[in-house]
């Protein structure tokens, strides 16, 4: 028998997979002893194939998903879906003596299947020891936009390498997309400038896959409206919108923010479950 197990980052998506494939959750005890460890405890004896489903967003959220791991050691199948896989975006060495974040993390894994979910780079599957696969939910953040009713609509990647995602929403929806060009010339300073676009009186969809600070964005955000947008939305698969990046971006004049529910956050109103779900039934 199936059994979907959450972790504490993913109890709602965990539930909703579940609810997908027409079985409930398992039932999982996680708490925290005085010293700061985390603990975890599985409330069901029979376990035997498992998918467990755990974003990363925080260290302690890695150790919860190696704990889990571990007390499913007797089942007949493990497979880990990393909805939101942090340190991710730490696929390269660039000096002497650092680490490559993402293959340490990714070498903690002991699963017989791992599944992302629009990973930030997918070079990072190759770490695994497992066949690793990751999924793409921006059609399932396309059709959201279908559902707005916005007028004469055009989604907008950051930057060129964001350029598939635009693409990918757009697919089956007969809405325009391109990309901005953003030029980075040190940590903190970008400079982004449209292509020949006119976005006079259009709703335009800025899209990525995750949103962090925001700082990016709310540039972006600010001289659409310089343009002559209409509107400006935000859609992101992750959104991880650290520190003050919700205020950040609504001062810009951002008109609304959505993303999916591989972070569960407010701004989560487009649940990745099916996505999950069809990729676990296909095993």
């Amino acid at each position: 028998m199936l059994k979907i197990i959450g972790g504490p980052a993913s109890q709602l998506l965990a539930s909703r997979v579940a609810r997908e494939l027409g079985t409930n959750p398992t039932l999982c005890d996680f708490n925290r002893f005085p010293d700061g460890e985390v603990y975890t405890c599985i409330q069901d004896e029979q376990l035997e194939d498992v998918t467990i489903i755990q974003s990363t967003t925080t260290d302690s959220d890695i150790v919860y998903l190696l704990q889990m791991i571990d007390a499913c050691e007797d089942a007949s199948s493990i497979n880990v879906v990393i909805p939101y896989m942090g340190y991710a975006r730490q696929d390269k060495k660039f000096k002497t003596g650092e680490p490559i974040s993402a293959r340490a993390v990714a070498r903690t894994i002991n699963a017989d299947r791992v599944f992302t979910v629009n990973i930030h780079e997918k070079s990072v599957l190759d770490y695994f020891s497992a066949p690793a696969s990751d999924l793409d939910a921006t059609k399932l953040l396309g059709s959201h936009l279908k559902s707005l009713n916005l007028t004469d609509t055009l989604i907008l990647a950051p930057d060129s390498s964001a350029e598939s995602l635009a693409k990918s929403a757009a697919a089956d929806l007969g809405m325009d997309y391109d990309y901005l060009e953003k030029t980075r010339h040190s940590g903190d300073t970008v400079t982004i400038k449209t292509k020949n676009l006119d976005v006079t009186g259009r709703d335009v969809v800025l899209i990525d896959d995750m949103i962090s600070t925001g700082s990016t964005m709310a540039e972006s955000i600010r001289l659409l409206r310089d343009q002559g947008a209409k509107d400006v939305y935000l859609a992101c698969v992750h959104p991880v919108l650290t520190r003050n990046a919700v205020i950040r971006l609504f001062n810009a004049g951002v008109r609304d923010i959505f993303a999916t529910d591989t972070i569960e956050k407010a701004q989560s109103c487009v649940s990745v479950a099916p996505l999950i779900a069809d990729a676990v039934r296909n095993l």
